[in-house]
């Protein structure tokens, strides 16, 4: 289902990362239980008054040194030329993060009070026609709640005193949030299979989405980040329609800098929330990269399907058992997707390049399966059998019933006597299991497992 994204801007130390964990529930423990998928976040989903959506955490929308030294009610000092540019560079990166969100929260400081800083950002969000909340942090005490008001100067509507840290307020902030925030979804999506090119800058997306269509549709560079947006480009293929969504290249958060490609780390999450099938490309020559792996992260959180392409592979020098080689590798480093295909390319040469669409379409088909009641209970029987389940404390995990509640994606619902029994070691061998006897190349499995309820 559709979310809206909700993007929480302000200057630096505001508050904002406090107030995005508060909004996400970061402060609970995050379990995973898929070995190698830890990775920092910048976005994070939740849910108030039935209405779901993401927060997005930009970071601070910083100003030049010397605006940031100013006390809070000084006159701006004259900028360099230098300075001026960067000014523009920042009031840019707050366009964008306007442009992708459905809804902005702006983040200020009841301590420091109104600053020429908050006043450049207003400027900005009293032009886009998105709505915008002003979250008044630090607002811990009846003073400061007071202190609040002077916000109302920036012309951008009701201010909401809150302390991110202590939850004071956060409640009738988000009451109002949902209340405007626009519906999620309502465009629909085309009847064609759906695939998106996403990874690290700089490892082909935009010239594999070219040699795709046969012509340059896309800009092409040496400079990392050269694509910003999420471009849809149609085609046909066997007389079936496809959709492929070419985005900027996704970083780690701590590695997006400044600036424009902050944002488009938004756009690409998008893309991948609508895709079918999520092509995650890869350089041949630095192979998986701990960058990769977040992305690969980004994908399975979507329970999306996942092909790997190795691009750049003309590039490489090779033997008979080069390929097998770096096909352990990328086993090796991504253990966490043991079940999705591996293709080498080149997007410069076109070795390869037309087996992708194939393959997509291939993938696409196995995440559509679906398992009969009666074959999926004999298959837990036999893999029982096989496989005795564990047990704790001298009692054993009994599988009472079992059943497919869904596809896209393929999700199994498991009846148990006691969930507490389910060790993730055998909810992986099960996994194998039902891969092994029906496939789902490339296509994530959710595995569900409740406990027996007393009539």
């Amino acid at each position: 289902m559709p979310k809206s994204f909700v993007a929480l801007v302000g200057r630096p130390n505001v508050g904002k990362s406090t107030l995005f964990n508060r909004l996400v529930g970061q402060r609970r423990a995050i379990v995973e239980d898929i070995p190698g998928t830890t990775r920092d976040r910048l976005y994070g989903d939740t849910e108030w008054n039935g209405v779901f959506f993401t927060v997005v955490d930009t970071g601070g929308l910083e100003i030049v040194e010397s605006q940031k030294r100013r006390r809070p009610r000084e006159r701006p000092e004259p900028l360099s030329t230098a300075s001026a540019g960067f000014v523009e560079e920042i009031r840019e990166q707050a366009e964008m993060a306007i442009a992708e969100a459905d809804l902005v929260v702006m983040l200020v400081d009841v301590l420091d009070g109104l600053t020429p800083a908050d006043e450049d950002v207003a400027d900005v969000l009293r032009r886009s026609e998105k709505p915008v909340l002003v979250a008044a942090n630090k607002a811990d005490n009846e003073e400061r709640h007071q202190a609040a008001f002077e916000f109302y100067a920036l012309g951008l509507g009701e201010v909401f005193p809150v302390s991110a840290l202590h939850g004071i307020g956060v409640g009738e902030l988000l009451d109002q949030l949902v209340e405007d925030l626009p519906p999620a979804g309502d465009e629909e999506e085309p009847e064609a299979l759906k695939i998106a090119l996403v990874g690290r800058p700089n490892v082909g997306k935009s010239s594999l989405l070219n040699k795709l269509l046969g012509e340059d549709r896309a800009i092409v560079s040496a400079i990392p980040g050269t694509t910003r947006d999420a471009t849809d480009t149609y085609l046909t293929w066997e007389g079936e329609p496809v959709l492929l969504i070419d985005t900027a290249g996704i970083r780690r958060r701590g590695r997006v800098e400044r600036g424009i490609e902050k944002y488009s780390v938004l756009r690409a999450m998008k893309a991948i929330a609508r895709a079918d099938v999520v092509m995650l490309l890869l350089d041949a020559e630095d192979l998986v990269t701990a960058q990769d792996a977040h992305v690969a992260g980004y994908v399975l959180d979507e329970m999306r399907s996942i092909i790997v392409v190795v691009n750049k592979w003309d590039l490489v020098e090779k033997d008979t058992y080069t390929m097998d080689a770096y096909t352990k590798q990328v086993r090796t480093d991504l253990r966490f997707l043991d079940y999705v295909p591996v293709l080498y390319i080149s997007a410069l040469t076109g070795q390869r390049v037309h087996r992708i669409l194939p393959l997509a379409f291939q993938v696409n088909a196995e995440r559509q399966v679906r398992i009969s009641t009666g074959e999926l209970n004999r298959l837990v029987e036999d893999a029982t059998i096989r496989h005795s389940p564990p047990h704790k404390a001298g009692k054993r995990l009994k599988f009472l019933y079992a059943t497919q509640a869904g596809i896209d994606p393929p999700t199994f619902v498991f009846f148990v006597n006691d969930t507490r029994l389910v060790h993730f070691s055998y909810k992986r061998y099960l996994e194998n299991q039902i891969r092994r006897q029906y496939g789902y190349l490339g296509t994530p499995l959710k595995l569900v497992f409740r406990s027996r309820t007393k009539e």
